[in-house]
């Protein structure tokens, strides 16, 4: 005998395993035989993340057709896997009534739609002083910003206008310059020294603190009648996240109907800010979030598609 005591089983008291309450249950299985053509998640489990990304399409579609904002927050990420002609058509269906992105954002959309190529290899270009030293990169963006500190208008909305009337080879790729083409505000949100752009002399630190504070402002006003909306994020860890809760609670010191929304977090790591300041703090006291974990060039593809069939277009 050990020194120790035992339990003895012997006295156990089992219950019925059909009494038993499950989480789990065959008609939340997949169809693998049926006919998806329709619906993209129509085989997808109702179980976890399957049954969270049909309910955040659902949501999304109800938005759409409410006419509430749905308001898409997103990293260069959302641009370099290659996903923004679906952020485009959701813009064109109506669907998504405004942008937010971080200073990458503008980099890369603006390279797109220079020379149809972005992302070099900074493990290269960093050890020889060649990192984002692209001039034409720094001229084209850099210059949005004077433009808009000039017009008095936000960051976003000059890079757009200015991408459209110069039309560069790849303009139709550029997510920034489809936002001002369909009239929908598309914001930018600098941390300056953050982009390779601010290495260079055409950077002016008091233009692009206008033009970015100025796009503060705008995400306030669209966030002051989020009421019934949905906002993404799409890979901002951090930028985003941060300016979001920050615009929100302007909007609501100022009395806006910024009530109950849904939010989403869609990225391949659950970051603490993106939990914390889009999916926890902004729905305390109502609304909803959903948190996604998977590659950008999976999930945003899907849910596209999901939404739009779910409107019928």
């Amino acid at each position: 005998m050990g020194r120790y005591p035992e339990l003895d089983p012997s006295e156990v008291r089992p219950i019925a395993l059909s009494e038993r309450e499950s989480l789990v249950s065959v008609d939340s299985f997949v169809d693998a035989d049926g006919d998806d053509a329709e619906d993209p998640l129509a085989h997808f489990p109702s179980i976890l993340a399957g049954e969270t990304l049909r309910l955040l399409a659902d949501r999304v579609a109800k938005a759409a057709r409410s006419r509430r904002p749905v308001v898409v927050m997103m990293g260069g990420h959302g641009i370099k896997t290659g996903v923004s002609p679906y952020l485009v058509r959701l813009a064109e269906a109506g669907v998504i009534t405004a942008f937010a992105g971080n200073g990458s954002v503008a980099v890369h959309d603006t390279e797109i739609a220079l020379i149809g190529r972005t992302s070099e290899p900074v493990a290269d270009t960093l050890p020889k002083g060649r990192f984002g030293m692209a001039r034409e990169t720094a001229e084209f963006v850099n210059g949005a910003a004077a433009e808009a500190a000039d017009r008095q208008e936000g960051f976003g909305e000059a890079l757009g206008r200015e991408l459209l009337e110069v039309r560069p080879p790849h303009v139709d790729r550029s997510l920034v310059a489809a936002a001002c083409r369909l009239h929908i505000p598309f914001t930018l949100h600098v941390a300056i020294g953050a982009d390779v752009v601010h290495q260079h002399p055409s950077c002016d630190g008091a233009a692009l603190g206008e033009a970015t504070l100025r796009d503060f402002r705008i995400l306030a006003a669209v966030l002051g009648a989020i009421e019934g909306g949905v906002v993404l994020n799409l890979g901002s860890a951090v930028m985003m996240p941060e300016v979001f809760v920050k615009a929100l609670n302007l909007a609501r010191n100022l009395g806006h109907a910024a009530g109950a929304f849904a939010t989403a977090n869609l990225d391949f790591i659950q970051h603490y800010r993106p939990r914390e300041n889009v999916l926890s703090r902004p729905t305390v006291g109502g609304g909803e979030s959903f948190a996604l974990t998977g590659h950008h060039e999976h999930l945003i593809p899907l849910l596209a598609r999901a939404v739009l069939q779910r409107l019928g277009t």
